[in-house]
């Protein structure tokens, strides 16, 4: 699901949204973004203490937080237009932009294990998983001096499919309290002596993807730095990414500040 592939044909739609944010500051939009990340993380901790009798709240919840990560999202696309229409990317905006975003994916997937609908351990590992595949691709900068984005578990694949997942459990949970008690099995499969969610699978998808994403980039890394090549990266065109070193469908910022300034998510 390489999002990234579809940016060129959601550019002009990404435009028509910033209009009325284009007199904000981009690290406005930045914090924006972060916030309404915690907020999310925040509404995700809070499904541990709805007591049964209030179980009518956790489609409400997970709707919520599937809003507040989708918009913070947007948000994370806008910052980067706004700096690249008002010529303010700097540096220091770029570093801004990458550091929160990984902050961002930190206090999610924590306040997740928190709501009781996932297992911990798997929500860890996903989030190690996630982490690697951003180190990847800026690894790729401090070793080539362009970033890579190559792979099937972007910032913005992560943040759609994340979304996603909390909007399905909204309608399952909500399904769950009007029928009968054989529909709970969308909602937790039993495994053996475990009890699987929804979530579970999302997270377990995450642990592998990532893992793939990251080995992807990093072979695709040292294969560049083994041949000594200094060709620029080049730019996606709409097509899937692979990890062909010949043609390893990635994009690149062809300086520090670009991230900001080209109106990129995170790697």
């Amino acid at each position: 699901m390489p999002l990234e592939s579809y940016r060129q044909r959601v550019e002009p739609h990404i435009g028509r949204l910033a209009r009325p944010f284009m007199g904000w500051p981009p690290h406005r939009l930045t914090w924006t973004s972060f916030a309404l990340s915690g907020a999310a993380a925040v509404t995700l901790a809070s499904l541990r203490l709805v007591p049964s009798p209030l179980a009518r709240l956790v489609p409400g919840l997970f709707f919520l937080a599937a809003s507040f990560l989708f918009a913070g999202g947007v948000f994370d696309v806008l910052d980067g237009h706004v700096a690249r229409r008002r010529q303010l990317a700097s540096p220091q905006g770029d570093f801004l932009d990458h550091t929160l975003d990984r902050y961002s994916d930190t206090v999610v997937l924590l306040g997740l294990s928190l709501s009781g609908w996932v297992d911990p351990w798997l929500t860890l590992l996903a989030l190690v998983s996630l982490l690697l595949v951003s180190y990847m691709g800026t690894q790729a900068q401090a070793s080539l001096g362009q970033r890579l984005y190559a792979g099937w578990l972007g910032r913005a694949d992560r943040i759609v499919i994340l979304a996603g997942s909390f909007l399905a459990m909204s309608v399952l949970t909500a399904l769950e309290l009007t029928l009968p008690p054989p529909f709970r099995p969308w909602l937790a499969v039993p495994l053996g002596p475990f009890s699987v969610t929804w979530l579970d699978w999302v997270m377990l998808y995450f642990v592998v993807a990532g893992q793939v994403t990251a080995y992807g980039r990093a072979r695709w890394i040292w294969v560049r730095l083994g041949t000594g090549s200094s060709q620029p990266l080049p730019a996606l065109r709409g097509e899937p990414v692979t990890f062909d070193s010949s043609s390893p469908g990635v994009d690149a910022a062809r300086d520090p500040g670009r991230s900001t300034d080209g109106n990129r998510p995170s790697p």
